[in-house]
Parts: C-alpha cells; structure tokens; sequence
C-alpha cells in the first residue's frame, strides 16, 4: 500500500475510534442517568408501599420512625401560642410533627414547598423553649421581613448583618452572655464562617445552657449539588460539631434526592428526622410564551398582561437576568402606566430595603429583580411571577415561580422563552456542578408544546406523577402541534459546522443561524428563524451538538461544536423532529378571563383598614390580618371583642380589636351589600375587549386559605 492510502486509512480508523468514542460516552452518560433514576424510583416505590397509597409518599415523613403526631406535654403551650399570637388557627401539612420532633430535641431535615410554613417551624419552637434560638438566613431582605413581622407580634427578634449598628450590635452580644433579651437571632452565615467574635459569643451562650437551637434557613444553599451554592453555607457543619446537643432544623422549598444526602452529610445530621411535602402547587398556573427577539415587543408583552388581567394593584414580580436589564425594564414598565422598581445586589442596602418595603407594604405594584431577590420573602398576596429570561435550573425555577400565591389564592407563573437566550445562562453556569445539565433541564421544560409542565417538576423532584387539573398551558388548552422532521435540516446543519471547525473557525449560535439562511435559503424559507434557533437547541440537547466556551477579558462566550452522535446524523441513522405550532392556531384558544381574588364589601373595607393600621405600625398589611382571617370576619360579623378573639387571637384583638369592630358596626349600619367590591371597582378599568392574542390564561377559583 501507498503510504498516502495507508495514512488515509489510519486518519479515517481514528476518525471512527473518536467515533465510537463519543458514542460510548453518551451511553455511559445515559448509563448513569438511568441507574440515578432507578435508585429514585426504588426509593419512591418503597415510600408508596409503606404508606399505602401512591400519593401519601409525599405527605408522609421518610424517616420518622417515632409518631410525631401524638400527644406531647407542650401541646395546651403550642395551641395557644399558635393562635393568640401568631392567629394561626390549625396546623398545615407536617407543621405539627415537625415541631414536636424539635421540641423532641432531635435533629429535623424538611422540605416543604413555598407557602407550606417554614417559619412556624421554628419561630414556635423558639418560644416554647427557654432560651435564644439562632436562625441563619442567606438574604438580608429576607430577615428583615422574618424580624419585622415577630416584632409586630412582641416577639422579640432581633438580626446581626452587615447593616446592624454599633449599639443593638452590643446589646446582641450582651444578650447571647445572658440568655435573655432577644428569643430569636438571625445572622447571615458569613458570621459564622468569618466572625471569631460572634462564635466566641454563641460559645458562651452554649455553656451558660441559653442555646435552645440552630434553624439553617434555605438549606439547599449548603450543596454545590443544588442550584443556589453558596461558599459560606458550606461552613455550617462547624456548629453541629461545637454544639451536638442542640437540635438543629435544616429548612429548603426544594432539594433532589442527591442533595438532601449532601446537606444531611455536610450538616453532620446523619440521624436526622427527614420530612418531605410535595412540590405540588395547585393553585399555581404555568405558562411559557414565546419571547419575541424585539425587546420593546417583549416589554409591551408584559405590560398589557399585568394591565389586563391584574388592573387592581394586585402585587407581582419580573424577574431579569441582568441588573441593567432590572432597570431597564423597571423604567420601561413605568414609562407604560405601571408601579414598578428594581431591586438587585448593586444597589445599597437602604435603598433595597426601601424599594422592598414599598412592595411589601402595595405602594409598589411590580418589583423588577434578579435572583438576588425574593428567596423566602414573607409577603404571601403575590398573584404573578413572570420571567422575562430563562432560568438556570428546574429548581431555581420552582423557587422563583413559587413565590407567587403563597395565600393559596390562584396565581400565575409566566415564562418568556427564547432559545437566544440559552447560551446567555449557559456560558454563566458552565463551570458549575452538573451545570449545564441543569440548564438543559430547564430548557427541555420550555421547549415541550405537548408535556404538561407539572410533571416536570414531579419527575425532577422524584414524585409519583399527579393530575395537573388543566393548570397549565399545554393541558388548559387544545392547540395544533406538528411534529417536523427536520432530520435534513440537521444534517446541513451539522456538516457546516463540520466544515469550519476543519478550517479551525468557530460559530456562535446566531451566528451559526444567519449562515444557514445565508447559504441554504432553502431551509429559510422552511423554517422560521426562531425554529431554526429551536433546532439548534435541540441537537445540543440530543448530543449532536455541543456548546464550548471561550473567555475573553470582558465576557465568556459560548460556540457551537460538533457533538458525540453528529456522525448518526450525517449518516441518517438519527431522525430529529421539531415540535412546530400551526400558524392557523396561533391567535386561537384566548379566553376571556377575570384574575383578580374576589373580595366582598367587607372584606375590601378590611383590606383597606389593614393598609392603615399597617403604615401607622411599621408593619406589612398581611401582618395586620390575612386573607383568611379578613373572610372568617366578613363571614361572622363579630360584634364583641370575645367573638373577634375566637378569629384572630388575642394578641391582634388586643392590638386592633377596636378599629375591627368599629370597621364591621359602620359597614353593617350602612346597609351595604356584601358583594364583590374590589372587582366592581377594577372593572372601570379593564378593557371593555381583550384583544386577542396567542396568549393564554386562565381563571380557577380562590380558596383564600393563607
């Protein structure tokens, strides 16, 4: 043989051995996928057989063993403090066992969906015991909400953050020495991990026998495994091993398998008592809308969804992937006629901490944000979400959508997806654990026009799958989807990126696009720019592609490579279709709907009393009285203070019993009918006609139960 044959025979074996290579990698990828889920769903088989229903799996401590839900001496204690001072007249899902294992002196592990009652978990606890409880939280904004409201209850709380004066600084400490003063402390866990002073302090504390226990809010933030790490989180193993005698209770709205082991490891709470809720939010809806690549389209978008179905102040957030792009929005949803702000990390604390309390308190209607805001924010009314740019994760979605209709009340989860702005979260996850793949989760989420998006979030978080009862977009509503085979397109596509990579030249994803149109208008005119943006998505997400990513001194910027299994496209072993709404359908299925939580003469006549009360005591409305509390009142009428007491509690009777009833006594005298005030009145302002749109929403009733 010729050495140019043999040297043509060896580059073409390589070729096949890099080949097969890259197959077999995608296989073991796949491998260990397989063997990760089958590990979930014996687990989950086994849960659904000791509980005797597929559904209690979720409901039902893991790991209990002890009966958490009997009778214990603290519980007259409890009962009372749960409703004369917190106005919480029954428990919710797990909440009790998940007390009295505290109470119990063990160590807790929970995880419950937003608006599930985290906080009562340990706020409750913390006054049944004598002593201080220490509560870390990640986000200033957070604990000011969490000190605020137990402040309003003569609870005494206080916080010791970057923004805490010389003088309450020094009384903290004087309190930790003695034990008395303060009930519950919250701190961020940078002082755990870099204050000497404060954990010399908590020592004392500890052997003077005042520490009654050690809550770890937004637990998950301990894992590199889950989706929000944070390096000083991974510190508070330290105050297991100093302190082992005082229960600790590690809190998350979400954690996989994988990363509930992590913290129960990282937390040194190996025998810790594990309750797991579902992440079920029914009255949550989801959508996602196709994001327009005009940014003013985009913006008009959200403006007249908030303008037209929420015209009565109802409180929401929009969540962006910059912090220009939060006040860019901010400032354009003002210049459209809405009461909207910003809120991110750059900004100084004060100015946060005003913009927050405008929000908490209605004066705001919209907080424009990164995910630097909301995580675990205490205002239970908020009737919608939307996300102007893709999140990074499942979980981070689940987190930020789930901040919406924490009362229970109906609420929506919108999403604006375009695939341009994958590698915009891509080149900023890369380097994560499992980043990519999380992203690629989420991505698949957005992509599906036929999968209900509930299921989604049951099979990421190993759940039995349950009924959407048509709460999301693709079960509400019967649309025509075509399924494409654009195996043709892929394999043009994936021999041009083969042919520059050989010329040693690289292509973004746009740019990958803009040359097919160029230089194959035959495809152009078969798909749409955005569809051949979606197809490139796809092959990324089918390991026919890849991204990899190159830095730069300003940014890190993501291209497109050839990936293990192109060769089965090249050689028509792999068939790609893309899922392709029919144009015809496109301005079909919009309903005319009403999303405003119907409120009775009453009720609204509260709901304005309760904004009073609030500003004059430096408290959020929902801390005055809740929605379910308001009903309970426009129900009953109370006309004595010891009937009122049975609704709200002592505490708030006390406190505002007087105006209540002086309230309840004018609007019964004048004769008012209890009908849906709030809506008559946000009728004069919504559009007579909705015009008709690709967009869909829906309405479901409001079960008001905060």
């Amino acid at each position: 043989m010729e050495t140019e044959e043999i040297l043509a025979e060896l580059g073409n074996v390589e070729a096949q051995i890099q080949d097969v290579q890259g197959q077999i990698q995608v296989l073991l990828d796949r491998q260990e996928k397989l063997y990760e889920r089958q590990s979930e769903l014996k687990a989950l088989l086994e849960a659904c057989r000791a509980y005797g229903n597929p559904n209690a799996a979720e409901d039902a401590p893991q790991t209990a063993l002890e009966n958490w839900s009997g009778t214990f001496d603290w519980d007259s204690k409890a009962d009372h403090y749960k409703f004369h001072v917190f106005g919480i007249s029954k428990y919710r899902a797990n909440q009790r066992e998940i007390i009295n294992a505290v109470m119990g002196g063990r160590d807790v592990l929970v995880i419950m969906a937003a608006g599930g009652g985290k906080s009562l978990c340990y706020q409750l606890p913390a006054i049944l015991h004598d002593g201080i409880a220490l509560v870390i939280s990640p986000l200033i904004s957070l604990i000011q909400d969490q000190v605020m409201g137990l402040k309003s209850l003569d609870i005494p709380a206080s916080m010791l953050t970057s923004t805490t004066g010389k003088e309450e600084e020094k009384f903290i400490y004087k309190a930790l020495e003695k034990g008395e003063g303060v009930k519950i402390l919250y701190v961020t866990p940078e002082k755990i991990s870099k204050s000497k002073r404060f954990m010399s302090k908590l020592e004392k504390c500890h052997h003077g026998g005042h520490l009654s226990l050690i809550a770890i809010d937004e637990a998950h933030c301990c894992s590199q495994w889950g989706h929000d790490f944070r390096p000083d989180y991974k510190n508070l193993g330290i105050l297991k091993i100093q302190f082992p005698n005082v229960p600790m209770l590690a809190l998350t709205a979400t954690a996989t398998r994988k990363v509930q082991y992590d913290l129960m490891e990282m937390l040194h709470i190996p025998k810790c008592v594990k309750f797991v809720s579902t992440v079920n939010r029914p009255n949550l809806f989801y959508m996602v809308r196709e994001k327009s690549s005009i940014a003013k389209v985009v913006i008009d978008e959200i403006a007249e969804f908030i303008q037209e179905c929420y015209p009565n102040n109802e409180s929401g957030i929009v969540y962006c992937f910059s912090r220009k792009e939060c006040e860019q929005v901010a400032a354009e949803l003002r210049e459209r006629g809405i009461s909207a702000d910003y809120y991110h990390a750059d900004m100084d604390v004060n100015s946060r901490e005003k913009v927050h309390m405008r929000w908490s308190k209605n004066k705001l209607q919209v907080i424009v944000g990164t995910v630097a805001f909301g995580m675990g924010i205490n205002k239970p009314d908020v009737r919608f979400v939307i996300h102007h740019s893709l999140s990074k994760s499942m979980e981070t979605y689940y987190q930020e959508s789930g901040r919406a209709g924490r009362d229970g009340a109906p609420s929506e989860c919108l999403l604006f997806f375009r695939p341009a702005d994958v590698p915009r979260q891509s080149s900023m996850v890369f380097y994560e654990n499992s980043g990519l793949q999380n992203l690629y989760d989420i991505v698949r989420y957005c992509q599906s026009k036929r999968k209900c998006r509930r299921s989604a979030f049951f099979q990421h978080f190993s759940e039995p799958l349950r009924d959407c009862n048509g709460m999301c977009d693709n079960c509400a509503f019967s649309s025509d989807i075509i399924e494409v085979d654009v195996s043709g397109h892929a394999k043009i596509m994936v021999s041009l990126l083969q042919d520059m990579q050989e010329n040693d030249q690289r292509l973004t994803m746009l740019q990958l696009v803009d040359k097919i149109k160029n230089k194959h208008k035959e495809i152009g005119a078969e798909l749409r720019r955005e569809e051949l943006e979606q197809l490139v998505i796809r092959l990324i997400l089918e390991s026919v592609l890849k991204e990899e990513f190159q830095h730069t001194a300003y940014a890190t910027n993501a291209y497109v490579k050839i990936g293990p299994l192109a060769k089965q496209v090249l050689q028509g072993k792999m068939t790609v279709k893309l899922e392709i709404s029919s144009k015809q359908n496109k301005t079909g299925n919009m309903k005319r709907v009403k999303h405003s939580v119907t409120l009775s003469g009453l009720e609204f006549k509260l709901d304005r009393l309760r904004k009073e009360l609030s500003s004059g005591h430096g408290t959020t409305p929902h801390s005055i009285l809740s929605a379910q509390q308001m009903s309970m009142i426009s129900a009953r009428k109370p006309n004595s203070m010891e009937e009122l007491e049975k609704i709200i509690g002592k505490l708030k009777t006390e406190r505002y019993g007087s105006k209540i009833l002086e309230e309840i006594k004018k609007f019964v005298e004048s004769d008012e009918p209890d009908n849906d005030k709030l809506n008559d009145e946000g009728s004069k302002n919504r559009p007579t006609k909705r015009r008709k749109t690709k967009n869909n929403v829906v309405l479901i009733e409001s079960s008001d139960d905060e």
